[in-house]
């Protein structure tokens, strides 16, 4: 799976500029690197090869252009790496300081743009966490330090011992936010603003859902679609959070405002919602709130480009939007860990 922290424009009315992108590089933690890529469909001997050597050749493509970018990144690549509490991890000082360091050695590179704690470690005192921080940036192993998935009370604690140390102070939240799952608007947005902090959105299409390919009977098919919500270690996860009767019910509703409001011609779903994120959320450009897109195919790349350069959507699909919110409001999952 390729992310990209795309920076959030809210766009003047004319001469709009085309959004700064970053790329996120490899974790300590291992991430799914090919997750939702399309498995090769049975054809016959000839189709597979064909499709098989042009697979690889667009691997390889890829791997030269990420050591090139590694061995030398340009002023515009921002990389950012995070440390967890999971698979026997912790954020004990020694852990924390061994996956920064197991990330530099994968990166080749002396230091990381963006540091992130990637959710609370519930058995280590949070001192010691932000302790640690403060020593490998002071050893230049990372420039900013950020939070991700961390309740608005902690991310509270932490910039309050942090200032009371005079340690490094997070300025990047990475959390989940999409149209329809909008938790974090009630109580941590506040709080980031209050702090400083940055928010950068994960999840801005609800893991697919808000693509409109999905159907709610898909759950049942003996060999149901590829993508985040089933045939990976993280499919019940997003079919916990996403997967529900009332998310359908939402997407229903923004589909039909969409081809009440454009005709027979309507932006596709996965447009509307990037749209939606972009002009019509709680993200704005002055306080450097991001939107973290992603990609299995150059096809989806190319789409949720395209989208982060289109405008605002008219009243009536917006407003669809809030009926598709208040219908799984009472369900969102919870954006802390």
């Amino acid at each position: 799976m390729v992310n990209l922290e795309q920076r959030f424009h809210r766009p003047a009315q004319e001469g709009r500029k085309l959004p700064d992108l970053r790329r996120r590089a490899p974790t300590a933690f291992p991430r799914r690197s090919v997750d939702g890529t399309s498995r090769l469909r049975r054809s016959v001997s000839e189709e597979s090869l064909v499709s098989l050597f042009s697979f690889f050749r667009f691997l390889s493509l890829l791997f030269q252009i990420c050591l090139l970018l590694l061995s030398s990144p340009p002023p515009s690549v921002k990389i950012a790496t995070k440390a967890n509490p999971w698979d026997g991890k912790t954020l004990k000082a020694q852990s924390v300081r061994s996956q920064l360091d197991e990330s530099l050695q994968r990166l080749r590179l002396p230091s990381v743009d963006l540091f992130y704690l990637h959710a609370p470690d519930h058995e280590t005192p949070v001192e010691e966490t932000l302790r640690a921080c403060n020593e490998l940036h002071r050893e230049g192993k990372f420039k900013a330090l950020g939070l991700s998935n961390y309740a608005s009370w902690e991310v509270a604690e932490i910039c309050t011992l942090c200032k009371a140390h005079q340690w490094l102070l997070p300025t990047v939240y990475q959390g989940m936010y999409n149209a329809t799952t909008r938790q974090v608007e009630k109580e941590l947005l506040p709080c980031l603003r209050h702090f400083g902090i940055s928010f950068y959105a994960y999840n801005p299409l609800a893991g697919g859902l808000l693509t409109g390919k999905y159907k709610y009977e898909d759950k049942d098919l003996s060999q149901p679609p590829t993508g985040r919500f089933f045939g990976n270690d993280w499919a019940r996860v997003y079919r916990d959070r996403y997967w529900k009767q009332h998310h359908f019910d939402g997407v229903s509703l923004i589909q039909s405002a969409l081809r009440e409001a454009y005709g027979a011609d309507p932006p596709t779903l996965t447009s509307a919602a990037l749209r939606w994120v972009y002009h019509h959320s709680e993200l704005q450009e002055k306080y450097g709130d991001a939107v973290i897109i992603g990609m299995s195919n150059m096809d989806q790349l190319q789409e949720n480009l395209r989208s982060s350069e289109e405008g605002p959507l008219v009243p009536s699909v917006v407003e669809a939007f809030e009926k598709a919110w208040h219908l799984t409001a009472h369900d969102c999952p919870n954006y802390f860990r």
